[in-house]
């Protein structure tokens, strides 16, 4: 057996197997606004529920390992007392990835991720409209655990308001496990989904990913990409030059026999292929040799 002291191990190794071994751990798709009104939009897995009367949530904000900085959801929260906790369901997972990109202050990640804004009813910040449960909470205290690189931020969420999607629901009006389809944060690229097991998302790119905002309307648009198709589009550093979709159409004879046939919905259901071996490189290549 593997044995060793948590002070040997570096933040970034102790932090890998902390992640890879207490999992899977749901997500909360934090929602806050800062003292300005500018919202702001990022997912923490250090997070679930401690109490149902008062109806209590916790999620940690960790100061970033690499440089011991802290996040603007925790400045928010801070500021405002205030946050919407989103649960996430596989629908709207790579879109939640995408959102976790580290832009910088004042970007909006709703925008960015191509999530929609829904007014809250009892506090500020904005909902998430895609999301099947959505938390009005007020913070009622936060507790740093530390003030090194990788220390966590308790931010104690009291419960205002419960959202819930009628379409997740049984007979009874409560929530259909199968229906809402959560997933939950394990180690590394790995996530798992309630009822149907493991799947990887690849992280989002450090370099920046263009954003759902980037991405054409007659793409958006189209009945065969759905969020997650989506989030992958808007997950790449750049989108591809004139030269390398050339050559790439040239070298492919499927994708220049799909090309020549000048249907859009066969042209799509292509670059979906490619999007669901997780390469939206090649798939924005095919979308867009035609314009």
């Amino acid at each position: 057996m593997l044995s060793f002291e948590p002070h040997t191990l570096s933040p970034a190794q102790l932090q890998g197997y902390l992640q890879s071994a207490v999992a899977p751990r749901p997500i909360a798709f934090a929602s806050t606004m800062d003292k300005n009104g500018k919202p702001n939009l990022s997912p923490f897995s250090f997070f679930n529920v401690f109490s149902s009367n008062p109806p209590i949530l916790v999620f940690s904000p960790a100061r970033r390992v690499r440089n011991n900085t802290t996040k603007h959801t925790l400045e928010n929260c801070k500021a405002t007392k205030e946050v919407v906790i989103n649960m996430v369901n596989y629908d709207i997972v790579q879109q939640m990835s995408l959102s976790s990109t580290e832009y910088p202050d004042g970007v909006n990640e709703f925008i960015k991720s191509g999530l929609t804004m829904l007014p809250s009813d009892m506090i500020k910040p904005y909902r998430v409209a895609e999301s099947p449960v959505q938390f009005e909470c007020k913070v009622n205290d936060i507790i740093a655990l530390g003030n090194q690189g990788g220390a966590g931020n308790l931010i104690i969420c009291e419960v205002v308001k419960i959202h819930i999607h009628e379409n997740i629901l049984d007979a009874n009006k409560m929530i259909d496990q199968n229906k809402i389809d959560l997933v939950a944060r394990l180690g590394g690229n790995w996530y798992s989904r309630s009822n149907q097991g493991l799947f990887e998302v690849e992280k989002p790119s450090t370099a920046l990913g263009v954003g759902v905002d980037a991405i054409p309307d007659f793409i958006k648009k189209s009945s065969i990409f759905d969020g997650n198709d989506l989030g992958k589009l808007g997950n790449v550093e750049a989108l591809p030059t004139p030269s390398e979709i050339t050559i790439f159409v040239q070298q492919n004879f499927a994708v220049k026999g799909v090309l020549s046939s000048d249907d859009e919905m066969k042209i799509h259901q292509k670059a979906k292929e490619y999007l669901n071996n997780n390469d939206a490189f090649s798939a924005w290549k095919v979308l867009l040799a035609k314009q």
